[in-house]
């Protein structure tokens, strides 16, 4: 952690192709050694006890995300969703309470007009919402407010820090600031499933221990009242794909999803319209957009009627009643 602390204290001051250069450097030795673990890892496949599938008795979850991290993808927004619009799919949109760029009511309204759902992506892009307890706690309360204020019911922590147990202080519905496998983050340990997972509020894990004991009855419900819903993201992130690693293709997507779709999972996918290149510039710190749109043109037709497609905070309403 004091590594991670030391680097996003000094970042500001980095050149992003000295910051990238050394990122790739590091990125290709980790590719090695987790070839047997990344992009998939096989003991991630095992569904939740007593898991019940998705609805209409689809095959696998598809959904997407989207993390807003500057001007420049604050602008480009509406060309990334009118791709996923003429397609037939809707996605999350986090934005930064308090990045570059500030966030319209009329921006917000617009999204959900259309069937997006917006989500909150931290308070700022630091990578210092952990350091301290305290310091979490002080952004909680301004995060708290932006979730009220924007009618969101998701969260997912800029890049993909995270404590799971402090995240109980937010007023979410769920969180996706993990993983199944990746270990090119700052925090490479993932959550090891392709599947939603409920993350219980330890203090009501414990006062649901103490009236069980007392009553000796076993129809406490399976789930406590209070926690959330933790959806991993489960395919790379395009800046991983096509930023870190130079991947040329959809490929690695493209397999990622049919094994997941084979084990029945969640098909979670985050993509940035920061780094997408809408003009075919050759901008090297972004890709070209075509990419994104063959990946959904081939989910689309490969995997017809076989998968269950909607915004997190439906999944997360989903799994958070369902039997399992």
């Amino acid at each position: 952690m004091l590594r991670l602390k030391l680097y996003y204290h000094a970042k500001p001051y980095l050149p992003w192709s000295l910051r990238m250069a050394i990122r790739r450097y590091f990125a290709q030795r980790k590719r090695k050694r987790y070839q047997e673990a990344w992009p998939i890892d096989p003991s991630s496949s095992e569904a939740p006890a007593n898991w019940n599938g998705w609805p209409e008795q689809k095959q696998f979850a598809f959904i997407l995300s989207h993390d807003v991290e500057s001007q420049i993808g604050y602008d480009q927004l509406d060309k990334l969703l009118q791709i996923e619009e003429s397609l037939g799919f809707r996605s999350v949109v986090n934005f930064i309470p308090k990045g570059q760029y500030r966030v319209t009511e009329e921006r917000l309204l617009n999204l959900k007009e259309r069937g997006f759902e917006v989500g909150v992506h931290g308070l700022y892009h630091d990578g210092k919402l952990y350091n301290s307890l305290t310091r979490f706690e002080n952004r909680a309360r301004q995060i708290n407010q932006y979730l009220k204020n924007w009618g969101a019911t998701g969260f997912r922590s800029p890049l993909m820090h995270r404590n799971l147990d402090w995240l109980h202080k937010l007023d979410i519905a769920y969180d996706s600031s993990t993983f199944d496998t990746d270990p090119f983050e700052p925090q490479p340990d993932g959550l090891g499933t392709i599947f939603p997972k409920w993350i219980s509020n330890p203090k009501s894990e414990r006062d649901k221990s103490k009236f069980t004991s007392a009553s000796h009855e076993s129809t406490a419900p399976k789930r406590p009242s209070t926690g959330y819903v933790e959806l991993p993201y489960t395919l790379p992130q395009d800046s991983t794909l096509y930023l870190l690693l130079k991947e040329q293709t959809i490929d690695i997507w493209k397999s990622k999803t049919a094994w997941v779709a084979k084990h029945g999972g969640m098909a979670f996918v985050n993509v940035h319209p920061d780094y997408i290149d809408f003009e075919n510039t050759g901008n090297q710190s972004q890709y070209p957009s075509a990419i994104y749109a063959d990946f959904l043109k081939h989910v689309k037709r490969e995997h017809a009627d076989q998968y269950w497609h909607t915004i997190p905070n439906e999944v997360a309403n989903y799994f958070r009643n369902c039997d399992s």
